[in-house]
């Protein structure tokens, strides 16, 4: 079975897009057009921006997150304080759950991006 190595966002703005998520990731666009940007979002896994109106064929709009795991609770508050600092949209403040630490913010086109410490065992 094939591992999972890209990640395609359907987003309105790519410059937008690609703007807020070099920022959150630390590291900028490897191709960057004005309908598509891929960014290394981590090891072996590319983050694609595709123009939504560009899309072939057409998607409908797709629920979901793009979720990120944090060491440990520490560091969850530690993003949060950032994101929250660079203007980003939070849709649930830091808060335990049954699977750990997490936070919810919105990236530019709405889209879920989770962050989270996994509970301890």
């Amino acid at each position: 079975m094939s591992n999972v190595s890209f990640i395609l966002a359907y987003v309105d703005d790519v410059a937008a897009s690609e703007a807020f998520y070099g920022a959150i990731l630390g590291r900028g666009a490897i191709e960057s057009s004005p309908t598509f940007a891929m960014l290394p979002a981590a090891p072996g896994v590319m983050l694609g921006l595709w123009k939504r109106d560009g899309v072939k064929p057409p998607a409908a709009d797709a629920s979901g997150e793009i979720a990120f795991t944090a060491a440990n609770d520490a560091e969850v508050d530690v993003l949060y304080a950032e994101w929250r600092a660079r203007g980003v949209a939070i849709a649930q403040a830091p808060t335990t759950m049954e699977f750990g630490y997490t936070f919810v913010a919105l990236d530019p086109n709405g889209r879920r991006l989770r962050v989270f410490a996994p509970a301890a065992d």
